[in-house]
């Protein structure tokens, strides 16, 4: 009869002991769920703030590139035109930097800011017929 009562207790303590198991592979599951949904959150937050950030680039070298674009038309229609001004384009403002002279070429350098995010272009053109000879985008002048 004792080793009845010994299995009895042994088997409602190994059925017990279960239960806790249970419960403590459940809670560790939901913390390793909930960790992965925030690292997911997070990245989804930064990667929207890095896509918001190429859409101002974008705007501002388009800006920068219309700006140079209007330098050269009015270079094109009076060659004494020395740049130094700033002008709108679709509600923003860019800027065009005073014309430099280098030999025969001119050198028209523009620059476009839109929300921190800013583009410069360079143009070199042949004075002497409007030759396109480098457009190029550079970090800095």
């Amino acid at each position: 009869m004792n080793k009845t009562k010994f299995y009895i207790l042994y088997s409602k303590f190994s059925r017990s002991r279960g239960g806790y198991i249970a419960l403590t592979s459940a809670v560790i599951i939901v913390m390793i769920i909930i960790s992965i949904i925030s690292a997911l959150s997070l990245a989804s937050y930064f990667s929207r703030s890095n896509i918001l950030t190429s859409e101002f680039k974008d705007l501002s070298l388009g800006l920068a590139e219309g700006c140079a674009e209007k330098a050269l038309l009015k270079y094109s229609q009076d060659s004494s035109y020395i740049g130094n001004e700033n002008i709108l384009i679709g509600g923003r403002q860019c800027s065009i930097l005073p014309i430099e002279t280098s030999g025969s070429n001119k050198i028209i350098k523009t620059e476009a800011t839109v929300e921190s995010v800013t583009s410069n272009i360079k143009v070199t053109i042949n004075a002497a017929d409007m030759t396109l000879i480098s457009w190029e985008e550079l970090a800095s002048f």
